[in-house]
C-alpha cells in the first residue's frame, strides 16, 4: 500500500502530532511519501496560464508541482493536513492546489483520480477547520475524487499540543485512530466508487468540451478528453 501526505506547513505543531497519529496505523505495512509546504512547492501559481494553453510540464515549477503529483497517481491513499488560518487552509496549501487547476474536471483530469480515496486532516483554535477542508476538498472533488473523508478539530482553548487537556488529546487520538482503522480497511483491490455529484461534474463537462471542439479542434483540453475517448462516450471510472 502506498500513501502520500501533502502536509500544508512544515511546522511541526498540533496538525502534525495528529497526522502522525494517523499514520501509526500505517507505518509498518505501507509506503508512505510526504511533502512539505511550502518548501516541497516554493513557488505561487504566476497565472500564465502554460499548463492550461500548452503542456502542465511547461510550467516555471515543474520540477516540484510533478514531483507530487507522481507520488499521487502512484498513492492508494492520499492525505492532505492543514491547520486553519484565518478560516481557511494555509497559503502554502492553496498555492499547491492551484498548481494543479490544469487537473481540474473541466481541463484535463487525470482518470487515476476518479478511483482514490483520501483523508484531509485539519484543526482550529475555535472555528475554520471545516472551511479549511472544504478549501482542499473542493479541489480533490473537481479532480475526480469522490472518497473524501474529514477529520476535523477544534482545539478551544490550546495551541501547543502538550498543553491541550489529556481528555482531549485522548479524544482526538481515539478519532484519527478510527478513521485510520476505516482508511486501513479499505480494499485498495478495486478503485474507490465514484459519487453521483462527481459523475454529474464529468457528464456537464462532456458537453462543454464537445462544443468547444466543434469550434476549435485543437483546443488543448479538448484533444486531450478526445485521446481518453471521454468525448465519444467512455467514462474514466470505468476506465481504470
Amino acid at each position: 500500500m502506498k500513501l502520500t501526505v501533502i502536509n500544508g506547513t512544515e511546522k511541526h505543531g498540533v496538525t502534525y502530532r495528529l497526522k502522525e497519529i494517523f499514520l501509526e496505523r500505517f507505518r509498518e505495512s505501507a509506503e508512505i511519501t510526504e511533502f512539505y509546504l511550502p518548501k516541497d512547492c516554493p513557488f505561487f501559481c504566476c497565472g500564465c496560464t502554460t499548463c492550461f494553453q500548452t503542456d502542465e510540464h511547461k510550467c516555471k515549477d515543474a520540477q516540484y508541482v510533478q514531483n507530487i503529483e507522481r507520488a499521487m497517481l502512484g498513492a492508494d491513499l492520499l492525505v492532505f493536513t492543514s491547520p486553519a488560518y484565518v478560516f481557511h487552509a494555509t497559503g502554502a496549501m492553496k498555492a499547491m492546489l492551484d498548481h494543479f487547476g490544469y487537473r481540474w474536471m473541466p481541463h484535463r483530469p487525470a482518470k487515476e483520480m476518479f478511483g482514490k480515496r483520501a483523508v484531509i486532516i485539519t484543526q482550529c483554535l475555535g472555528a475554520g477547520g471545516k472551511s479549511s477542508a472544504k478549501d482542499i476538498k473542493d479541489s480533490l472533488s473537481w479532480w475526480g475524487i469522490s472518497k473524501i473523508a474529514v477529520c476535523s478539530f477544534k482545539l478551544m482553548s490550546e495551541i501547543q499540543w502538550d498543553k491541550i487537556p489529556e481528555k482531549k488529546r485522548s479524544a482526538m487520538t481515539k478519532k484519527l485512530q478510527k478513521c485510520a482503522e476505516k482508511a486501513v480497511s479499505a480494499d485498495y483491490t478495486k478503485p474507490a466508487r465514484t459519487a453521483i455529484a462527481v459523475k454529474a461534474k464529468f457528464l456537464a463537462v462532456r458537453m462543454m468540451q464537445k462544443n468547444l471542439g466543434k469550434t476549435n479542434p485543437d483546443y488543448t483540453d479538448y484533444k486531450y478528453w478526445k485521446s481518453n475517448g471521454w468525448i465519444d462516450g467512455k467514462k474514466p471510472w470505468k476506465d481504470r
